[in-house]
């Protein structure tokens, strides 16, 4: 039997920001240094390494490295495309990683009647399996029609990216009946950033939290080594890299708020730490332009705070009899595509998610624009099946 790292959701390359951008990268390393540290027979990596299908060329060359190091410890890493690092081209930098003998992707099914069989990737008595996620979990109808090429007498693992309905909660999505799937030992599961074990059904997790807030519910990241010596004894090992400290602030005077903010972090030891600030209230007199926070950063800046994290999503304006809500929802692309699908009903609204998907791409460094557009063109004509 073995000792192997469950890892999902890096999202490397995720944070606009580049201190947390290197956060990310440095919560990533330290997963490494641990499994090489700790000896373990491999790695699984079960969605998302990066936050995007076409990385930069700097987030590639640092992940590169760390692969390397990987392999130069002996340690075979085993991995699978999540719904951000998978392209509807069928063409992803997890190719780059496969070819340069870094990873083994273990994606590998048939269509055989009405049925997805997914065939194993063996490796000293364990037969791994895996299936990529997809945008907007398109994935899900898929993986009810899976099944196992057989390998009797192997520990099996299924890699999927996606969301079981025991993890989902009140969330408003589909989600994947754990019953319809095909038994295995242990499934190791991405997509949902949560810590989370049903049955030998886990989620492990992000490496480090991709926003707000999952900073503040999470603090950092985490992943999961699985000891199959001992009925899949599981150990959670937390990537500590800096401490998080949050301030709720109530506004009602926006032409006093920069003060009243700055006098609350002044209380506050701030050297080193993550500083969110979720601003909230109803505001009666001025506007949210007037709380200068760029001052406010300047402040923590010179208490050598890391970085500062601002969240206005309850901050509201009193605007005559009407209350305008201020601040950007996240999920505004997800219900702007859910209003317009019941308002206009359509078998064809099923493919905008993919094509918004498509059509998102950016063009890389050095890439001819012909290259580019041939490019969009390519995944655009595949979704529409022309």
């Amino acid at each position: 039997m073995a000792r192997f790292a469950h890892i999902s959701d890096v999202h490397l390359g995720g944070w606009k920001q580049q201190p947390m951008q290197e956060l990310n990268f440095q919560s990533f390393k330290k997963a490494i240094d641990i499994c090489i540290k700790s000896k373990l027979d491999f790695v699984l990596i079960a969605g998302d390494l990066f936050d995007s299908a076409y990385p930069s060329i700097e987030i590639l060359k640092e992940t590169f490295s760390e692969f390397k190091r990987l392999k130069e410890a002996n340690i075979p890493c085993f991995i699978i495309a999540g719904s951000h690092d998978y392209s509807v081209s069928g063409k992803t930098f997890l190719d780059v990683l496969e070819k340069a003998g870094f990873c083994k992707n273990v994606e590998d099914f048939e269509k055989r009647d009405d049925s997805l069989i997914l065939n194993p990737t063996v490796y000293k008595g364990f037969a791994i399996y895996g299936y990529p996620g997809r945008k907007s979990g398109l994935e899900i109808e898929e993986l009810r029609k899976i099944k196992l090429n057989d390998s009797p007498g192997m520990f099996k693992i299924l890699m999927l990216h996606t969301t079981i309905d025991k993890a989902r909660g009140t969330l408003p999505v589909d989600a994947l009946e754990v019953e319809s799937l095909p038994s295995a030992d242990y499934y190791a599961l991405g997509h949902l950033h949560i810590d989370f074990q049903y049955q030998n059904f886990v989620y492990p997790g992000p490496v480090f939290p991709n926003n707000f807030q999952e900073l503040e519910d999470l603090k950092s990241g985490s992943f999961y080594i699985v000891d199959t010596e001992v009925e899949n004894t599981l150990a959670k090992i937390e990537l500590k890299i800096k401490e998080v400290l949050t301030l709720n602030i109530e506004i009602k005077n926006a032409l006093t708020a920069t003060q009243k903010i700055i006098s609350e972090l002044e209380k506050k030891e701030l050297e080193d730490k993550i500083i969110l600030l979720r601003i909230s209230g109803q505001l009666e007199k001025g506007k949210t332009s007037d709380i200068k926070f760029q001052q406010i950063e300047e402040f923590a800046k010179k208490q050598n705070a890391y970085f500062v994290l601002k969240n206005t999503h309850d901050l509201k304006l009193k605007e005559s009899e009407m209350e305008i809500e201020i601040g950007d929802s996240e999920n505004i692309e997800e219900e702007t595509m859910k209003i317009y699908s019941e308002q206009n009903p359509s078998e064809f609204n099923k493919l905008i998610p993919q094509l918004l998907n498509v059509l998102s791409l950016e063009k890389q460094e050095d890439e001819k624009s012909e290259v580019f557009i041939n490019r969009l063109m390519d995944g655009t004509k595949k979704i529409l099946k022309f």
